[in-house]
């Protein structure tokens, strides 16, 4: 390759790049000899440049690209090219094999010997990209780890005396689990859901799914929006994974027939993340999904969340509002809460008393009074809902609307003068207002509180790195309703390692957003059909979830997939 039939030196790349000059170059080379480090970090040690000078001036001297690995998935094929021994010893990472040449990310791509050992090592011809050192150690520590789990796994099924690769095992039968025993065999089983955990919160997975089936253990992780599988391990590992997991959410290790709901704190990479964890009976044994409620990955800006426009305009008149309900609707995993939570940043002043009543608490705000519902003792949403009306609250945010209670007193306490702020469950922004009615929520009520409804989706974007343009067929056409010939250029991703070979990175919300006006007021109030409000919302301007999706295929955001997949429902 051309890298190595011209085997430039970093100090001769600095130099031609005007980074540094000879003498300094001099001085670092001998303090290079007495300190035994990289050339690299002895001059950025010396304050002469920065990491990114270097990396900078290399991508422009040597021609080597350069590569984002913060979120990357390298597929696990591609890191069995090369053991993490290897890895950790030159600081590089396997990124993706493409016609027999390996991508590795590097931080020198000048240090010709760790090239050369690393084609021996994987058997193919290795192309250096470059990446920052923190970033390289980073994904190392992400993606190697789950060989750690897996390691885990071999032990635990070294110790019980059972093989790794059919994992039977005593408590692999029906009505037998595992149980904690002591430090030295707990070892490896603390190993395996700490791995699994880190894991995750890295590969910014919403959720994690460790669960039976049959003769082995499935651990999954939702990224984006879409389960994807990790690993599988031995049956023999089900009971105690699921009974460490009880121990750390403070549940009952010896109830295993019924369902059980805990909470789990974890200090991950800096930061301390919260689960809300649930564990399930089925036929093999219990599942457990532990949902990863990550405050710092919280947005609250409107801007950030997608909202645009005429949206934007629509929902900071219905926050701005000094009393009424503003409902946000949609199923589980749309980004309501986020929404609310945005609208509580907007609303946060000191001249508001705002509480909130919520399960659980996801984000801790400054200024804003929070409460936690806890069944077992009482504190139900009703009744929580009633002690914040004692509380001289000026807004008000109810986690859900969940009986007809909680509607009740939420829709007098908008009549009384306050900001009341919910989510209810429910497909479109007009079915939110019959399915309050069925809720026995009197009309003319419901007519004098509403404000607005915002339903919501995410939908995946086009991974930038692979994103490819197409012309539209007769199905888009059709879905986006363009005439034929049009001048339209749509986009979708192909799939590469760093989207996981999905074709989409990151997600994104759409909004359909119904404010209350007299007109709905009177078709309320005459008991109007979901379908006839949602008509009369449609004449009066309203954007459909189909439509706001239909934007961003036409923006090349995201895909007629995407908008097939989350708006269907609706029509």
């Amino acid at each position: 390759m051309a890298l190595r039939q011209d085997r430039k030196r970093l100090g001769e790349i600095l130099i031609n790049g005007g980074v540094i000059s000879s003498n300094q170059l001099e001085e670092a080379l001998a303090l290079q000899k007495s300190l035994g480090l990289r050339l690299g970090e002895v001059l950025i040690r010396q304050g002469l440049v920065s990491e990114e000078d270097i990396l900078r001036t290399m991508q422009s001297q040597l021609g080597v690209p350069s590569v984002d690995l913060n979120r990357l998935v390298v597929a696990e094929e591609v890191l069995r090219l090369l053991p993490e021994n290897v890895v950790r010893k030159y600081t590089v990472l396997p990124v993706e094999l493409n016609n027999a040449q390996l991508l590795v990310a590097m931080n020198d791509p000048t240090d010709y010997f760790a090239i050369e050992d690393l084609r021996i090592a994987s058997g193919m011809m290795v192309k250096p990209c470059l990446a920052k050192k923190e970033d390289i150690l980073r994904a190392i520590d992400r993606f190697y780890g789950r060989s750690e789990a897996e390691k885990a796994a071999r032990d635990y099924a070294k110790q019980m005396g059972v093989s790794p690769v059919t994992g039977m095992h005593q408590s692999a039968l029906p009505g037998v689990y595992g149980v904690e025993t002591g430090d030295e065999e707990a070892t490896p089983i603390i190993k395996f859901l700490n791995t699994i955990i880190e894991n995750a919160v890295n590969n910014h997975a919403s959720d994690i799914h460790i669960e039976p089936i049959e003769e082995e253990l499935r651990v999954r992780f939702r990224i984006d929006g879409v389960l994807q599988e990790i690993m599988r391990t031995p049956i023999g590992m089900a009971g105690p994974v699921v009974s460490r997991v009880k121990i750390m959410a403070d549940l009952n290790i010896a109830e295993r027939r019924v369902p059980q709901d805990g909470r789990i704190s974890y200090f991950v990479g800096g930061k301390m993340i919260d689960f809300r964890v649930s564990t399930a009976p089925t036929m093999y044994g219990e599942k457990v999904v532990l949902r990863i409620l990550d405050k710092s990955a919280t947005i609250l800006e409107t801007e950030a969340l997608g909202l645009g426009g005429k949206d934007l305009t629509v929902f900071k008149d219905l926050i701005s509002r000094p009393y009424g309900i503003v409902l946000v609707t949609g199923p589980t995993g749309s980004g309501k809460t986020t929404t609310l939570y945005t609208a509580l940043n907007q609303l946060n002043t000191t001249e508001k008393n705002i509480v909130t009543l919520e399960d659980p608490v996801e984000f801790n705000f400054k200024g804003i009074n929070q409460m936690q519902v806890n069944p077992k003792a009482g504190l139900t949403f009703a009744a929580g809902l009633r002690s914040i009306l004692r509380q001289d609250p000026d807004v008000i945010m109810v986690g859900e609307m969940r009986d007809n209670e909680t509607a009740q007193i939420a829709v007098r306490s908008a009549l009384t003068g306050h900001l009341v702020l919910s989510t209810i469950h429910t497909n479109d922004a007009a079915s939110s207002i019959t399915r309050l009615m069925d809720m026995e929520v009197e009309p003319f009520l419901l007519s004098a509180s509403i404000l607005g409804i915002i339903s919501q989706r995410l939908v995946r974007r086009i991974c930038s790195q692979c994103e490819t343009e197409y012309l539209p067929g007769p199905k888009e056409n059709t879905l986006l309703e363009l005439s034929e010939g049009a001048n339209v250029v749509l986009k979708r991703g192909k799939g590469c390692s760093y989207c996981n070979k999905s074709g989409y990175k990151g997600r994104i919300a759409i909004f359909e957003i119904m404010p209350i006006t007299a007109g709905h007021r009177q078709l309320i109030d005459q008991r109007a059909t979901a379908d006839e409000l949602r008509d009369y919302a449609i004449k009066q301007g309203m954007t459909t979830l189909k439509q706001a999706a239909g934007k961003l295929v036409l923006e090349g955001v995201t895909t007629i997939d995407e908008l097939l997949r989350v708006t269907y429902v609706n029509d």
